[in-house]
C-alpha cells in the first residue's frame, strides 16, 4: 500500500502518556500504530491503528513489528513507552516483582529496539524515542527499582544512540517529571512489607502521589515526544515540564550534599 505519511509505533498507547502521544503525533502528521496488552474493546482514535503486544514476549515483538512492515511498509519513529512502577523498600520487593519490572521497562525497550533497528538500517533513518523519568537521573527513595530501570534505560540509550547515529538512527531520552496519569494508581505494593519501612514508605508514597496528582498536563509530556521525534537537530534528554527541568538542572550544578540534603527533605525522610 503507498504510505504518503510517516509511520510512528507506540507501546503502551492505550492510556496515559502512551494515548496523548499517539494523539500528538497524529497531529503532527504521522500515521499512528499503537499498541496494548489486550486491544479487545478499545476505541482507536482517528489516526491510530491499536495492535496488541507483549514487550515481555520475543514473540510477541517480532510479529508486531513484521506486521507493521508489512501494512505500511516501514518505521520511522518507535516511542518505548509501555512500563509498569513499583513501590517500597528495595528489601520488600520480591525477586520475581523486580525481575518483572526490569522485563518490561528494561528489556521491553531493548526487545523492541532490536526489532526495528535492522528495517531503520536499511532505510537510512529512524527515531526511536525512550521514555524515561526524572526518577532516571536522580534517586527515587521507596522506588529503588524502579529508578534501577530508569537509570538502565537511560544508559542504554546513550550508548545506542552512539552506535546508531552514523547509520542516520537517532536514540533519545523523554523524562517526565510528575504527570497527571494516575500512574501511582497502577503500582504495585510490595510482597514483603516490613514494619521497620512502613512509616517511612508512606510518607514517600504520599510525596509521590502528591506530585502525579498536581503534575503536569499529560499533553506537555506529549509535546516533548512530538519534539524528539521531529526536531530536525534533536537533543539526546527532553526533560517533560517545569519541574522536571528544574529538577535536571540541579541535579547536573548542585553540590551533591545539597542535593542530597533538598532531596530528604522533599520525601520527609528521617535522618
Amino acid at each position: 500500500m503507498p504510505i504518503s505519511r510517516p509511520i510512528a509505533l507506540i507501546t503502551g498507547a492505550n492510556s496515559g502518556l502512551g494515548k496523548f502521544a499517539a494523539l500528538g503525533l497524529v497531529e503532527a502528521g504521522f500515521d499512528v500504530v499503537g499498541t496494548s496488552r489486550n486491544r479487545a474493546g478499545l476505541d482507536s482514535p482517528s489516526g491510530v491503528t491499536l495492535r496488541n503486544l507483549d514487550v515481555t514476549s520475543d514473540e510477541s515483538v517480532a510479529a508486531l513489528v513484521e506486521g507493521v512492515i508489512a501494512d505500511f511498509g516501514r518505521v520511522d519513529v518507535l516511542v518505548n513507552n509501555a512500563g509498569m512502577g513499583l513501590a517500597g523498600a528495595v528489601e520488600e520487593n520480591s525477586i520475581a516483582q523486580q525481575q518483572k519490572l526490569f522485563d518490561i521497562n528494561v528489556f521491553g525497550v531493548v526487545r523492541m529496539t532490536n526489532a526495528v533497528l535492522p528495517h531503520m538500517r536499511a532505510q537510512g533513518s529512524g527515531r526511536i524515542v525512550n521514555i524515561s523519568s526524572i526518577f532516571g537521573f536522580m534517586p527515587a527513595p521507596y522506588m529503588a527499582a524502579y529508578s534501577a530501570t530508569k537509570y538502565a534505560v537511560e544508559g542504554y540509550s546513550e550508548s545506542v544512540d552512539h552506535e546508531v547515529r552514523s547509520l542516520g538512527i537517532r536514540v533519545l531520552l523523554v523524562e517526565p517529571g510528575g504527570t497527571r496519569t494516575g500512574f501511582d494508581d497502577n503500582t504495585p505494593a510490595p510482597d514483603n512489607p516490613l514494619d521497620v519501612y512502613a512509616r517511612q514508605r508512606s510518607r514517600a508514597n504520599g510525596v509521590v502521589a502528591e506530585q502525579v496528582n498536581g503534575g503536569e498536563d499529560p499533553v506537555t509530556v506529549a509535546k516533548a515526544i512530538v519534539a524528539a521525534a521531529t526536531n530536525a537537530r534533536p537533543k539526546l534528554r527532553y526533560p517533560a515540564g517545569v519541574k522536571a527541568r528544574q529538577l535536571s538542572a540541579m541535579r547536573r550544578i548542585a553540590p551533591t550534599r545539597i542535593f542530597d540534603k533538598q532531596l530528604r527533605k522533599t520525601f520527609e525522610l528521617m535522618d
